[in-house]
């Protein structure tokens, strides 16, 4: 049974930075692309990042730039790390495991979920 349990979310102010880190319980962490999505309130959800299997990753154009993720398949821990941070990026973020070795944009295509962190930014 697979379980993502995502942390290192909380408050931060405009410009500041975050980590996020989202743990697999599973064994089969290192086959599959990973990803994170983000809603805010009124909002659907978005993707915001993914990393494959190949540890190639792709990002939203609204955090290109400011946004990294990286993943250790040692540790079966996946990483966000948003610096330059905008209130624009306050929502619940989520991480997800695909069905798939490469990324994808699509909710769908992610089989497994997180409970979801909350990141608020706000001077």
């Amino acid at each position: 049974q697979v379980q993502l349990v995502e942390s290192g979310g909380g408050l931060a102010q405009p410009g500041g930075s975050l980590r996020l880190s989202c743990t697999d319980s599973g064994r089969t962490f290192s086959s599959y692309a990973m990803g994170w999505f983000r809603q805010a309130p009124g909002k659907e959800r978005e993707f915001v990042a993914g990393i494959s299997w190949t540890t190639s990753d792709s990002y939203a154009d609204s955090v290109k730039g400011r946004f990294t993720t990286s993943r250790d398949n040692a540790k079966n821990t996946l990483y966000l790390q948003m610096n330059s941070l905008k209130p624009g990026d306050t929502a619940l973020y989520y991480c997800a495991k695909s069905r798939f070795g490469g990324v994808t944009t699509e909710a769908g295509d992610y089989v497994y979920w997180g409970q979801g962190t909350q990141v608020t930014v706000s001077s």
